[in-house]
């Protein structure tokens, strides 16, 4: 069970880190990015309270609406 904690925060980690450079900043790609580092950073939460799949299922959604309310502000200002 820690292993398998640790390999996902290892993928989210590099998941994360190459979303400014690797990926074009187009509104699917923010959300996408948003909803994994949500998923990976639920997944951990809820390992901690001992239910990872639950923790990573709402990490999404969190995740998947935290990238495109980034997404919407960041078109608001030209970028």
């Amino acid at each position: 069970m820690l292993k398998t904690v640790g390999v996902l925060l290892l993928v989210v980690m590099l998941l994360g880190g190459c979303a400014g450079s690797a990926f074009d900043t187009t509104s699917a790609e923010r959300t996408g990015v948003g909803g994994l580092i949500g998923a990976g950073s639920g997944a951990l939460i809820g390992a901690a309270a001992g239910n990872p799949a639950a923790g990573a299922a709402i990490g999404a959604g969190a995740g998947l609406l935290g990238g495109y309310i980034y997404d919407q502000y960041q078109k608001s200002h030209g970028n």
